[in-house]
């Protein structure tokens, strides 16, 4: 009976910690759906996650409210991803290569802040987190599992079914969709394409720094130096495993977030020590399945518009015949 108990308990765990584990690989993933589906390569979903968790500790250690620490990590990761759109689609820059340096942007601004704001090279002063929700279902199992999240945790999943029926369901879904598939058609309708791309990609960086948020202040209670230590990429890599889609991130990013934590439920069952030895390449599985669907076993196909500028075609007059 004993033995039935810590299995049950174990199981519970791990779901608690695959839902823990992918809440910011999902709104990262759902914010470069958004920047992707419109044409515009976001790569730096990691620097906007990592600005996104550093201003949500600043904003709460100088206020208080964690709250306000969310507010400031959605806003710190739109005005960055606004850097981006208007590099990538006002001026016509490589995307790539702006993605990269808002991820160098923000490791480099995050290191200096911290030694400014806390005098430290590491780690920030513990500020006060988001209080959990907790709740009783009557069962120990869902309890254990589903029981007692962060807010952010509960968001993420909220935002997934909003993303879904903006996307599909909305004039400005419709909009970003066809700025990514046919931005010529876009543009024939009196619509933007480059606000609509702007828009998307803004939005993108404020679910970023959302999931960022949930790295300090969701999960945790401070900012550590490269705290987001590769998540940005990971997400990308649901991204793409999901083909783009909602329903496809949020299963990648459950997947991904299932394989972190099985590494650490690993280390807690009894017998399996000798497994401890593959967490490693447990780690690097995200990022081989991602290669495979790159390899055409699973067919994930982008937005067909996506990373090619979009020149607006003057209109040529006819001369008039005096």
């Amino acid at each position: 009976m004993m033995q039935v108990d810590v299995t049950v308990l174990l199981a519970s765990w791990l779901i608690a910690a695959t839902l823990q584990m992918s809440t910011p690989l999902i709104l990262a993933a759902l914010g470069g759906m958004f920047s992707e589906r419109s044409g515009v390569v976001n790569i730096g979903l990691e620097g906007m996650m990592l600005i996104g968790a550093f201003s949500a500790v600043a904003a709460t250690y100088f206020t208080g409210n964690p709250w306000m620490g969310v507010l400031a990590s959605v806003a710190a990761g739109g005005l960055l991803a606004l850097a981006h759109g208007i590099i990538c689609v006002k001026f016509k820059g490589n995307h790539i290569v702006s993605g990269t340096g808002v991820i160098l942007f923000a490791a480099g601004f995050t290191t200096l802040m911290l030694e400014v704001v806390w005098g430290r090279k590491g780690y920030s002063e513990q500020v006060t987190r988001l209080p959990d929700i907790s709740f009783d279902t009557g069962n120990q199992f869902l309890n254990a599992a589903f029981g007692q999240h962060s807010p952010i945790t509960y968001i993420a999943f909220i935002m997934v079914i909003i993303s879904w029926y903006v996307l599909y369901r909305t004039p400005f879904g419709l909009r970003v969709r066809a700025a990514g598939e046919d931005p010529s058609t876009l543009d024939a309708s009196g619509a933007s394409v480059e606000w609509t791309r702007t828009i998307a990609v803004v939005i993108s960086g404020m679910l970023a720094g959302l999931g960022g948020a949930y790295l300090s202040i969701g999960f945790g209670s401070a900012f550590g130096k490269g705290m987001t230590n590769g998540r940005g990429f990971i997400a990308l890599a649901a991204l793409i495993f999901g083909n783009w889609t909602p329903l496809g991130v949020l299963l990648a990013g459950l997947f991904f977030g299932f394989l972190n934590g099985l590494q650490f439920a690993i280390q807690l069952v009894p017998g399996l020590e000798w497994l401890q030895n593959f967490t490693n390449f447990v780690q690097m599985v995200p990022y081989l399945l991602v290669i495979v669907a790159l390899a055409g076993i699973r067919k994930s196909v982008p937005p067909k518009g996506i990373a090619i500028p979009y020149v607006k075609e003057e209109k040529v007059r006819c001369p008039t015949i005096e």
